[in-house]
């Protein structure tokens, strides 16, 4: 395993300023043969084929590939026009991670499995026609997608100089199971017209909502609606109406170094139960959005030039939905918006577009928030992405690191593995999908790229383009004569200093700008975790691992002790409260 690992990282640095590695001309001697066990009848299909190789027997190949050095081995290659009929063959043009070619992997013993990922046209409304994998109810996972095909994982022999292997796709990932009601979470789905228009195919957004105790006994009282934002989620999360099981088998989390984690998360869950349906508890309706599109497991919910009005679809039809039909307050002043990571860059990012929408941010852990520290690139200055440039060296920059500051990924590496997932920006990843949401579209109809992935080289041109538009913390600024007195007071910022991805660092120039505001002050929080990783949100009496199962305990009770200060006059501050 060390051997794969390593010899994976001594061709990413040394390719990656020698080659273009796609326009490599390379032998094409057929590695891997593939055919589909039951092609329907006058079925073409078009998306991305990915073999996996992997000396690790605990789980499936399509679910070991990671940014960290137990990273398994990923080829991919894109395919259009495929007549399953017939079988189609990988050869050495399939862009690997961490070992860039199928001729450069060690004869060995491997576990093999070939994925499919379909992909389908959509005609926008821009006038572009591009090919993307759509979400299928999953939220856009490529080794999970319901209708993707895929062979049983097989030991065998692979050498890059010996046979030709032949593989099935002979499975097919079956459709997600659909949540069902309950007292108190309720689930819809609702299709947007702005999203359809611009996709030429019917979109839906989804929400999971859950009812304040006592809702079906108050029919007179409308509630202030709480918006937790992040990624997908496939039911109501952090929610439970009964105690732990007590035979659940504990497992350990490798992350926080704690056996019996799943326990913890269940007592947690309840505990949240009991505190939500106890009588000292703000009374609102929380709710949590499905908004996947085909780059990703949730839109960033702001208006696009590759994804599409996901903001207002958000803010202007999904919204107002839930409100007409659970008895929201329906108006911006009774509206919040709280999460972490993806969903702490989107609380913040709501509140700056729509700032008499929504009546106070919280934001844990945000994605970068001032582009002069995307993670660690200032798009603005460096050249390079992916390398520290100097006369006489390239150091590569970090991706990943632990408390300590351990270093388990670079952000060379992070990038490759997705683009041995997807070109053009459809892996369904971290990185793809900033350039998705920031990016203007390119020719082609894909998102222009803020760097080429390959040798992390940064078009400027690009980055002018995210900072005008997306670099929240110079928006801020920029318009804060404007907004600022709509703003004052709504935003919370919370981050660990030891962040896995370098978070803070863009935390630390945010605060900056928000310190040195006047006419308004911006009169908010800005809070840092001692040591805490990636997602501390504000929480300085718990660890980590207890704090971030609590972000509707925390911020909801946090929000109402506060909504008096910003609510308008005559507004109806007690009848929410019982």
């Amino acid at each position: 395993m060390k051997r794969i690992f390593y010899l994976g990282i001594i061709s990413l640095v040394t390719w990656s300023f020698t080659w273009d590695w796609l326009s490599i001309p390379m032998n094409q001697t057929p590695y891997f043969q593939i055919t589909l066990s039951s092609p329907e009848q006058d079925q073409i299909l078009h998306g991305r084929m990915l073999v996996l190789l992997s000396t690790d027997s605990t789980s499936e190949p399509r679910f070991q590939i990671t940014d960290g050095p137990e990273s398994q081995l990923i080829f991919g290659s894109d395919v259009e026009g495929w007549n399953p009929k017939e079988s189609l063959s990988l050869d050495a043009d399939a862009f690997g991670y961490p070992i860039r070619s199928l001729r450069d992997v060690p004869p060995g013993d491997y576990f093999i499995q070939v994925i499919f990922n379909c992909y389908e046209y959509f005609e926008r409304a821009d006038g572009h026609r591009v090919l993307l994998p759509p979400d299928r109810g999953e939220g856009q996972q490529w080794n999970r997608k319901p209708g993707n095909y895929y062979s049983t994982p097989v030991k065998s022999f692979f050498d890059p100089a010996g046979p030709t292997l032949e593989v099935t796709l002979s499975e097919k990932v079956p459709e997600p199971e659909v949540p069902i009601d309950s007292k108190y979470v309720k689930h819809i789905k609702l299709k947007s017209e702005l999203l359809s228009n611009f996709w030429g195919r019917d979109i839906y957004l989804g929400a999971h909502i859950l009812l304040p105790e006592g809702w079906e006994n108050h029919p007179e009282v409308k509630y202030p609606l709480a918006i937790m934002h992040g990624h997908f989620p496939s039911d109501f999360g952090g929610w439970r109406t009964e105690p732990p099981d007590p035979n659940l088998k504990p497992d350990y989390s490798e992350r926080f170094g704690i056996e019996g984690y799943n326990r913890i998360i269940q007592e947690e869950n309840y505990n949240f139960y009991r505190r939500w349906t106890g009588p000292d508890f703000p009374r609102v309706i929380a709710i949590e959005i499905q908004h996947p599109t085909p780059y990703y497991d949730d839109s960033y919910a702001v208006n696009s030039e590759n994804n599409g009005p996901y903001g207002d679809a958000i803010t202007y039809e999904l919204i107002p939905h839930i409100e007409k039909k659970f008895r929201g307050i329906g108006e911006g002043w009774a509206r919040f918006t709280y999460g972490g990571s993806t969903g702490g860059w989107e609380a913040l990012a709501v509140q700056v577009f729509y700032p008499d929408e929504y009546n106070g941010c919280f934001a844990a852990c945000p994605d970068p928030i001032d582009f002069r520290a995307y993670c660690l690139v200032n798009i603005y200055e460096d050249k390079n992405a992916y390398f520290l440039s100097s006369d006489f060296k390239n150091t590569p920059r970090p991706g990943h690191r632990d408390y300590l500051g351990n270093v388990s990924s670079t952000l060379e590496e992070m990038n490759l593995r997705e683009l041995a997932i997807g070109t053009k920006g459809r892996s369904g990843q971290q990185w793809d999908i900033w350039e998705a949401v920031y990016s203007p579209v390119g020719p082609d109809g894909y998102p222009k790229r803020l760097w080429n992935k390959v040798t992390g080289e940064i078009d400027h041109k690009v980055a002018e383009f995210w900072r005008e538009n997306y670099d929240l913390a110079y928006i801020l600024k920029r318009d804060w004569a404007k907004h600022g007195k709509q703003w004052k007071g709504k935003i919370h910022l919370y981050c660990g200093d030891m962040d896995n991805y370098y978070l803070n660092n863009a935390v630390y120039l945010a605060e900056e700008i928000l310190e040195e505001t006047v006419d308004p002050y911006y009169d908010g929080e800005v809070d840092y975790g001692d040591r805490a990783e990636h997602c501390w949100n504000g929480d300085h009496t718990q660890p980590n691992y207890i704090s971030r199962l609590r972000y509707h305990q925390m911020f909801i009770p946090k929000w109402t002790e506060e909504v008096s200060n910003r609510a308008p006059e005559g507004a109806d501050l007690t009848s929410w409260r019982y």
